[in-house]
Parts: structure tokens; C-alpha cells; sequence
């Protein structure tokens, strides 16, 4: 594989509702590709040890997955073309969220940041725990899976800790097993395809000794997904920002999670440098760090569950003046639908004995 670094910064779900929920898919032979990363209990046991050292000392360490270059101003035009019917999968116990235009917002459950190591530092990005036959997926951005300095291999110790908070792991370390990402993302560095969808292996609990604490989705739930959308609904963006601002201002801890709100604009962004033709923009002042986190439409504040429908991918500075004041998304579509089927129906399983 090749990869290009970003300088951007419940009730089970049967076989049968996904193959329903996904019938409105429209390509049949889907560009994909997979990546292991930890293939063995064993490995994936080490992993987890590793963050869990010392009091999660490497957790606390760890730092926002940021840019090294200044963001550019994205250029917008047309508008999008949905390659087949619009179609859903619902949040885990099947809830149908309706939508929240409270000001005080509960956070999701689901999200969470995913730590890992890149060039021997301790990195994150955003993420989410998605509904899955399996209950163990993680939704996130693809260049938060790979390693793009290496130029070929998946990012190192990369794991998945839902409700992060200064050193507590409220739910358990969950190991990411295999990534699921578009072959455009691996191949061409195309950042129109900058998500991908993780499986992961019981999550794994240091508190009272080493233990099995379960499957990711019984534990913290699952948010719905969808595709071809239009894109003139409301969402809420989530994720851990923490990097400064282009011009050195850093208004961010990372230490809790925000949120953005608001209508994303019927355009189109285009980044040559990402090989970008197609992104979802929405106005805001997230920072890196943010990246991976989920766009959730139909978001209830209630029962804290809505349909994840983009991830953040790129940060944008639109009016030149070294701060970030746009994010942006793949648009998702029948061929981020097939990748997720193809993830959503892979199994896991435990690490150590119950």
C-alpha cells in the first residue's frame, strides 16, 4: 500500500437487518481493502499492556495527531451526485432518534479517542463505536489507521478507548484487530475516501486485575450510519480537539470532547494536495485532534444516539488568517456503504478469559 501524510490536519442486530438496511447499496463489487493490526491474541494482549503501563502513563502522554504545515484555503463549487438510494442502518436497541436543537447537549457514549504510536510518539485521533453484527466496530478517519510517514504500514498499538478522561479507561481498552478502508485512500492517496471502520476484540479492563469487560457495543452502544444523504441536514460533529491554530493560538485542552453544530453547505471542496474533488465542509474552529470524530445526523441528546454520516477529515483556514474555521468529510455513499457492510459483519472476539 502507499500512503501520502495528511498535512491536515440494545437489542442485537440481526444478519438479516444489515442485508436489509444495506439493499440500497449500489455498487456490487466495492473498491476496498484491508489491513491487520494486532492478528493475534497474544499481540494484541501486548497492546494492550503497553497503554495500560505504568497507569496508563503512555495515555496520558499522548498528544493530538496534528499538521506540521499550515492549512489552505479550501476552493468550493457544484454539488453532489449520490451514487445510488439513500439508505440506513439504525443505532444499537434499533432507537430512532429524532433530532436535538438543545444548546446543552449530551456527549454520546460512543465516542472516544484512538491512541497510537507514529513516529515514536504517542498520537490520537477522534472515533466512535458504530452499530456492527458483532458489536465491536469503530468508525474513524483512514489517516488515523495508517502510518503515512512509513508509507505502507498501519499506524503502531493502535487502540480504541471509548469516554477517555486524563488516564481513565471508563469502559475498557479496546484492540483494534483489522481495518477496513477504500482501495482509492491506500493506492492513489485520495482523501475523498479518508474513513475507515475498525473491528476490535473485547475490551480489556487494568483496574481490578486483567479481565475481559465485554464487546464494545454492549458496553457503550453503537451509532446508526448512513449514506447518500443530501447534505443540507443539520449534524453534530464530536472529537478531541487540541492542536493550536495555525498561528500558534491554542484554544483547546483535548482533554474533554466538543461539539459542533450546524447545516453543511451544499458545495463541494476541492484540495489538489489531497487529491480532494468532493468534500462535506462545515463552518467551525475545531483543531487537530478532532479528526476521526463523527458526523451524526438525526442526533437525539436524549438517548444520546443519531446516524454517523461523515467523519472529520480535513481543517481548513478560508479567509487566510492562520485559524482554522472550516472542517471537512467524505461525502459517504454506496461505496462507503459496502466497506461497512464488510466490517460490520466480521467477528472479534475476546483476548483473555472472562
Amino acid at each position: 500500500m502507499k500512503h501520502s501524510l495528511l498535512s491536515l490536519g440494545g437489542a442485537a442486530l440481526a444478519t438479516s437487518l444489515l442485508a436489509a438496511g444495506l439493499s440500497g447499496t449500489a455498487q456490487a463489487n466495492p473498491d476496498w481493502a484491508t489491513d491487520k493490526l494486532a492478528g493475534s491474541n497474544a499481540s494484541a494482549l501486548s497492546v494492550a499492556r503497553f497503554w495500560a503501563a505504568s497507569n496508563y502513563v503512555a495515555l496520558k502522554k499522548a498528544t493530538a495527531y496534528a499538521p506540521e504545515a499550515a492549512a489552505p484555503r479550501l476552493s468550493s463549487g457544484g454539488g453532489y451526485s449520490p451514487d445510488g438510494r439513500p439508505g440506513t442502518v439504525a443505532p444499537t436497541g434499533s432507537e430512532r432518534p429524532t433530532p436535538s436543537l438543545a444548546k446543552n447537549v449530551n456527549l454520546p457514549k460512543t465516542i472516544g479517542k484512538v491512541f497510537f504510536v507514529a513516529n515514536g510518539r504517542f498520537k490520537w485521533c477522534s472515533a466512535t463505536s458504530i452499530q456492527s453484527r458483532y458489536r465491536n466496530l469503530v468508525a474513524t478517519a483512514a489517516h488515523c489507521v495508517y502510518d503515512t510517514a512509513s508509507n505502507g504500514q498501519t499506524l503502531d498499538k493502535w487502540v480504541f478507548v471509548p469516554g477517555y478522561y486524563q488516564g481513565k479507561t471508563p469502559w475498557g481498552i479496546y484492540v483494534g484487530k483489522q481495518a477496513w478502508t477504500h482501495y482509492d485512500f491506500d493506492v492513489y492517496e485520495d482523501y475523498d475516501k479518508d474513513y475507515a471502520f475498525v473491528t476490535v476484540y473485547n475490551g480489556i479492563g487494568f483496574d481490578r486485575g486483567l479481565k475481559d469487560v465485554g464487546r464494545l457495543g454492549d458496553n457503550v452502544g453503537g451509532q446508526g450510519f448512513t449514506w447518500n444523504q443530501s447534505t443540507g441536514k443539520p449534524v453534530y460533529a464530536f472529537g478531541y480537539p487540541q492542536a493550536p491554530h495555525p498561528d500558534g493560538n491554542k484554544p483547546y485542552s483535548g482533554v474533554t470532547p466538543k461539539y459542533l453544530y450546524g447545516k453543511p453547505s451544499g458545495k463541494v471542496y476541492v484540495s489538489a494536495a489531497e487529491k480532494v474533488e468532493e468534500h462535506v465542509g462545515l463552518k467551525g474552529a475545531f483543531t487537530p485532534g478532532a479528526d476521526g470524530g463523527p458526523w451524526l445526523t438525526q442526533y437525539s441528546s436524549g438517548r444520546r444516539l443519531g446516524y454517523v454520516n461523515g467523519v472529520t477529515s480535513l481543517f481548513g483556514d478560508q479567509d487566510q488568517n492562520n485559524r482554522y474555521d472550516l472542517i471537512t468529510s467524505p461525502y459517504f455513499d454506496g461505496e462507503t456503504a459496502d466497506i461497512y457492510k464488510k466490517a460490520a459483519n466480521v467477528w472479534s472476539g475476546s483476548i483473555v478469559r472472562k
